[in-house]
């Protein structure tokens, strides 16, 4: 039988391996463009996107976190065990779309393990359908945003160099300046928007083990989740980032600088809104749409629809592995 402060402690450390696990996943996302257009080394563009992923707390509220800890399942049922289940069937399935480098979203896979461990629990009654009504419009929405800004973008930079006449060389030497920058606000939209949801679940976890009396988010919870993400980050995930920056679509650095900007504005947006986005959707969306705004061929479509295979399975499979674990450990404690 594990001790209660045993199992919470347990729970958070898992939580946190999670959003390192989460940094390692979605590293490609802060990194494949930047890579792939050989604006940065792989180690230098690692460390770009962790820093930015780290101060993303400077920057952004917690509103997403609070959705996650208390927006989607009925808090009062949730216990530590619940989370913990949750988390192992997020973590399962990290593992196994890395293993098979695909970007499916680590948020998704979060709230489909905590949401399946939770039925398992009690039902499906303890669904709050208003949080999970925005979640699940964005992920249709996600990536459409995405597309349709990264077109918008990559159009408007087309028609200000051919209205300046400005020659190729020029073109790149600016565009691998300004990548640097659209690559580190991205960093930050997915630093801010990533960390959040796993301060949500310890947050939950806390309050479901009565540590703390009304759900927030203790400051604590705060660093440690930026710090364990922007370790993730660090470790790089270069499988996912040879998909992202190489098979979707070839890359220049301009087309990376407006991938990276459309993901950007779309992050922060979501964010501010406290709504839970996959920040892998919202790349992957940039990058075919400034890559379709060539020619629709220029996009290997048949790549984008696998990865979309892998979003569609991500919330049902990892809820089916949280529910498997959840069932394990309420035998085995």
């Amino acid at each position: 039988m594990v001790e209660p402060l045993t199992l919470v402690i347990i729970t958070i450390a898992l939580a946190l391996i999670f959003d390192y696990t989460n940094g390692m996943h979605d590293a490609a996302n802060s990194t494949a463009t930047i890579v792939s257009t050989r604006v940065l080394t792989p180690k230098l563009a690692v460390i770009w996107a962790a820093f930015f992923n780290f101060i993303a707390f400077l920057v952004f509220g917690t509103a997403v976190a609070k959705t996650i800890g208390s927006g989607l399942i009925d808090i009062k049922v949730v216990t530590p065990l619940v989370i913990l289940g949750g988390l192992i069937g997020a973590i399962a399935w990290n593992i196994i779309t890395w293993y098979m480098g695909l970007p499916s979203s680590s948020s998704h896979a979060l709230i489909g393990g905590y949401a399946g461990s939770a039925i398992a629990k009690a039902g499906f009654g303890v669904i709050i359908p208003a949080g999970w009504t925005k979640t699940l419009v964005f992920i249709l929405l996600a990536p459409l945003i995405g597309m349709v800004l990264g077109v918008v973008f990559i159009l408007a930079a087309n028609w200000i160099i051919y209205n300046r006449n400005t020659g190729p060389i020029t073109v790149n030497s600016w565009s691998k300046r300004l990548q640097l920058v659209s690559a580190a606000i991205y960093s930050l939209g997915h630093g801010g928007n990533d960390a959040q949801k796993t301060m949500g679940i310890i947050a939950g976890v806390l309050f479901s083990a009565g540590f703390i009396s009304s759900f927030y988010i203790p400051f604590w919870v705060v660093l440690s989740a930026q710090a364990a993400i922007a370790l993730g980050t660090l470790s790089g995930g270069w499988r996912i980032v040879k998909t992202m920056g190489q098979k979707i679509t070839k890359l220049r650095p301009i087309d990376g600088v407006c991938a990276e900007s459309a993901s950007a504005v779309s992050l922060f947006l979501a964010t501010h809104l406290g709504i839970p986005v996959s920040t892998t959707h919202v790349i992957t969306g940039a990058i075919s749409g400034v890559g379709s705004s060539k020619r629709l061929s220029a996009v290997r479509w048949n790549v984008t629809f696998r990865i979309v295979w892998a979003w569609i399975l991500t919330i049902p499979m990892a809820a089916i592995i949280g529910a498997i674990s959840y069932y394990t450990l309420n035998a085995i404690i």
